[in-house]
């Protein structure tokens, strides 16, 4: 049986960086706060002409030059985004058109921070199963636009970006094990309330700012410690590995305490974690993206290395992948 395997990695982050200093001339706050609270430093904000669409295209031109296969070799897109450019099309169709990836299908995975990692997952049955042979997996976000800039506790936190990687058939091992997990019920943890069917845009929800994200903050960090510590357990089970099999972990890059804490409770040398959050902040579905490609690139990830992804996110939704690189 063939295996699904990384065979492209790609990145890109928009020009402008926001740093704690400027955030503390546009709201009440500072530097040392920021970052002994999240491990941020900066972040990337995008033009207010660049899309997201734009931003998961040139990270899946980049994935496309080191995989070395043509727009027209992808048979399916997945875009993982919660800042799509429209409620339709999906994103993933507007990149297709414009990489010329004419044979593909596409479609957008809502699954907020997990959403690269639902990506790959869902990549992987359809590699596995014979239906496509190469899969191009976007994580990609515009978080600015959905960020109220007067609210101190949110808008330190996110960035925008994106992350893609192709993913082909290979008799080499590749994706080892995956698992996913949610839980509903705790969905208004995180969330922004209007733009969709229930609270559709209007005077009043545009007053409320009820289009912009929402986050209770010291729950989600219970949560995600417990979810992606358990998320990592199962997947090295699956895999028939332990703790000290692992190379690289790489976990949604959403707060500095929350990663260092899941690595505490997993029992994994903090050397073995990756964290690029002090550049980029909270990427959203782009964040396990962009820090796998930083990752293999600075070769802190070398080829056979064992290298576990974990995340955790609105919905709620969280899972993991044993990868072997």
């Amino acid at each position: 049986m063939k295996s699904a395997k990384i065979i492209g990695i790609g990145k890109y982050l928009p020009k402008r960086v926001l740093t704690n200093r400027d955030l503390e001339k546009m709201v009440n706050t500072s530097d040392e706060w920021i970052t002994t609270r999240t491990g941020i430093k900066e972040r990337r904000v995008a033009d207010k002409n660049e899309a997201t669409s734009d931003l998961g295209l040139k990270a899946a031109l980049d994935a496309l030059k080191d995989a070395k296969i043509k727009a027209r070799d992808i048979d399916l897109i997945i875009t993982a985004t919660i800042t799509p450019d429209t409620q339709f099309p999906s994103t993933s169709s507007i990149i297709q058109s414009r990489l010329g990836a004419k044979k593909a299908a596409c479609f957008d995975i809502s699954a907020a921070c997990s959403g690269f990692v639902y990506s790959l997952i869902t990549a992987q049955q359809f590699i596995e199963n014979g239906a496509f042979k190469n899969v191009l997996v976007i994580g990609a976000e515009k978080l600015s636009m959905a960020i109220d800039w007067t609210d101190r506790n949110t808008c330190v936190l996110f960035g925008d970006g994106a992350g893609a990687a192709v993913v082909s058939g290979s008799k080499k091992p590749g994706i080892l094990s995956t698992y996913m997990g949610g839980d509903g019920s705790l969905g208004n943890l995180l969330m922004v309330p209007a733009g969709g069917s229930r609270l559709p845009a209007s005077h009043e929800t545009i007053d409320k700012k009820l289009h912009y994200l929402k986050m209770q903050g010291n729950e989600i960090f219970k949560l995600a410690v417990t979810a992606m510590t358990d998320a990592a357990k199962k997947v090295l089970l699956k895999a028939k590995l332990n703790i000290n099999d692992i190379d690289c972990l790489i976990t949604h890059q959403a707060n500095a305490r929350i990663i260092l804490a899941t690595g505490k409770k997993l029992g994994i040398s903090p050397d073995k974690i990756f964290m690029n959050i002090n550049k980029y902040g909270n990427t959203s579905s782009a964040s396990i993206a962009i820090a796998l490609c930083e990752a293999v690139r600075s070769k802190r990830i070398k080829r056979g290395d064992i290298v576990v992804l974990d995340a955790f996110g609105a919905g709620l939704a969280w899972g993991a992948c044993v990868i072997k690189w």
